[in-house]
């Protein structure tokens, strides 16, 4: 079986679009990134819907982590970033001067390519950004609020007798979902992933992913992957990107999954999915 049939597989048995909204959610307006003096990304319109998940795909160089580091205002914390356009977050602009950068990443939380827990135990990772937002009055509203996120993130059977180990003493698909934990711990609206994957074994893969398609019901989610199977499985929507000659990314096709693998419309995404670019 070719790689583009597997992936037709793919999308074919995977539940699509199963009883959420087409409200949007999040949507992007005329986007463009600068690192200094280079220019990342261009002109990037998309909207994002509500209790969807989205993929971002292309090849490596096309802007797909400097979208979604945009969209909860991360490259604020890159020297000489400059962003240019609108980013509507439930209608407002997140990009306002009076928009608090960090209001925005406590509804827009974010899991990295590698896991990164806090050097502390799996309780006080998952308690960190409880605490420090305020959000638990009493030690039991605490113990909840810790409980509710590793029972979220498929990882509290797993550790519910040793809340207080080191995080480290975890295995690399554990820590990534304590990361996961840790995030849904503050109740974001929207969850940014950026290759939360791409160091773990098929076993943990498959369990993050039937994780996103759980949460969905309570979250957007926005996934950058540069596996072509997973975005298959676990999305609703893809969007890809591509980066010119100067290496400038831009979005060149978006759509339902089922659509974007199975009938492209630009060639360019029928090449880089089909494994003849990229």
């Amino acid at each position: 079986m070719s790689g583009i049939e597997l992936l037709e597989r793919e999308v074919k048995t995977t539940q699509m679009h199963g009883g959420v909204s087409d409200e949007v959610h999040i949507k992007v307006e005329d986007l463009s990134v600068y690192y200094r003096d280079r220019l990342a990304i261009s002109n990037i319109n998309i909207e994002f819907l509500k209790n969807r998940i989205t993929a971002i795909i292309g090849p490596s160089g096309c802007g797909k982590s400097t979208l979604l580091r945009s969209i909860n205002r991360m490259n604020d914390l890159i020297p000489d970033a400059r962003v240019v356009g609108k980013i509507f977050l439930d209608g407002i602009n997140i990009y306002d001067r009076s928009v608090d950068p960090v209001a925005v990443r406590a509804v827009v939380g974010m899991v990295f390519q590698r896991p990164n827990p806090f050097p502390m135990s799996i309780y006080d990772n998952v308690a960190f950004g409880v605490r420090i937002n305020r959000l638990a009055n009493t030690d039991e509203e605490l113990d909840k609020a810790v409980k509710d996120a590793l029972m979220k993130a498929a990882l509290w059977d797993e550790v519910k007798d040793r809340l207080d180990a080191h995080a480290y003493e975890l295995s690399g698909g554990q820590q990534q979902r304590l990361c996961i934990a840790r995030a849904l711990a503050i109740k974001p609206r929207v969850l940014l992933l950026d290759e939360p994957t791409v160091s773990l074994d098929p076993v943990s893969t498959a369990k993050i992913e039937g994780l996103l398609y759980k949460l969905k019901s309570e979250l957007t989610i926005i996934l950058v992957t540069h596996n072509m199977l997973q975005a298959a499985r676990v999305s609703d929507y893809t969007a890809v990107m591509m980066p010119n000659e100067e290496l400038v990314g831009s979005l060149i096709e978006y759509g339902p999954t089922k659509e974007i693998f199975t009938n492209p419309k630009d060639k360019r995404t029928e090449a880089y999915i089909s494994g003849r670019v990229g």
